[in-house]
């Protein structure tokens, strides 16, 4: 009897530290940065997550969304990274946390972050003001390839994620990348001011962030970037390939944190995200945004974000951006 007490004992021991890390729990609110002003795709990512966390009641605090604009994300990355401790801070993130790097924007990249969990993939959308005279997105291509003056304005710093869509789309229509004249603003939500006051000739941004605009009628969508059609309310707008210009591209979206969480955090956050998911809440969202679930663990999005840079790398690089 004493040597099972003993056994039993010691086992407990033995497990106690592994059921007292599974149980870490937030001590205050969380600071959920989306890199960008509000009306963007980080912005929209940050706040559908949360609301739904909170809707559901899955988190032990409150997820409180901050918007950190700049650089196309590098100016919210300069100040997670300087608070690589915090295990109450993590952030929305897309292909921009490879590309800005890679375009020498940033010297942060995602190797100075934790990977939590890669949530959804999105696409690209290509809007012109109701009163514009482009039709398709051919005759957008024709207007810029006669005048290279015309502008397209995007949401993420110049070689990033907007720049790069548009460059190859404009690219598979027959117009050098490099000549096209891309407009970058500090979030979706100030190229889509700047194209309702004429400013742009078009925007290219997310197609999920662009329902809210596109609602109030006074922007039309003529290009997305889907290998087919999406499903609900963008269902009436073609693909590039519908139109004859043989491309796509989607936008992956997840979420990070600073570099030196503790173990028992990232796998809580995993966690949570994984639970959120799992909700009627997350199910209507992503129906009403045209988002497509694309769920990967904490391990998983670290290796695909190292193949994602190895990816843009040769990409930019063709478009003579890389720096």
């Amino acid at each position: 009897m004493k040597t099972l007490s003993a056994v039993a004992l010691a086992c407990a021991t033995l497990l106690a530290p592994a059921l007292h890390a599974s149980d870490w729990k937030p001590t205050r609110a969380i600071e959920y940065i989306a890199p960008a002003n509000p009306g963007g795709g980080w912005d929209t990512l940050v706040r559908t997550t949360s609301a739904v966390i909170q809707a559901e009641g899955l988190a032990d605090r409150n997820l409180a969304p901050i918007n950190i604009p700049g650089g196309g994300g590098a100016v919210a990355w300069a100040q997670i990274a300087r608070d690589n401790r915090n295990d109450h801070k993590i952030f929305a993130t897309s292909p921009p946390i490879i590309l800005v790097p890679l375009a020498g924007t940033s010297r942060f990249n995602h190797q100075d972050f934790t990977p939590l969990a890669r949530l959804i993939t999105d696409y690209s959308i290509l809007l012109v003001h109701k009163d514009s005279p482009h039709q398709t997105a051919n005759d957008l291509f024709a207007a810029i390839k006669a005048n290279p003056r015309l502008s397209v304005g995007g949401g993420s710093a110049a070689g990033s994620m907007d720049h790069i869509s548009l460059a190859g789309a404009a690219s598979a229509a027959g117009i050098p990348a490099a000549q096209v004249n891309y407009i970058a603003f500090s979030g979706g939500g100030e190229a889509m001011t700047n194209l309702l006051g004429g400013h742009i000739e078009a925007v290219i941004t997310g197609a999920g962030e662009a329902q809210g605009q596109l609602a109030g009628g006074q922007l039309r969508a003529i290009a997305v970037s889907a290998p087919e059609r999406l499903q609900g309310p963008l269902a009436a707008v073609p693909t590039y390939r519908e139109q004859g210009i043989d491309y796509t591209f989607d936008i992956w979206r997840g979420v990070m944190g600073p570099k030196n969480m503790r173990p028992e955090a990232v796998r809580y956050y995993e966690q949570l995200f994984s639970r959120m998911m799992e909700t009627d809440s997350w199910r209507e969202a992503t129906e009403r945004l045209g988002w497509l679930d694309a769920w990967q663990d904490s391990a998983t999005f670290g290796e695909f974000l190292d193949q994602q840079q190895d990816q843009f790398r040769s990409v930019l690089a063709e478009l003579g951006l890389l720096r």
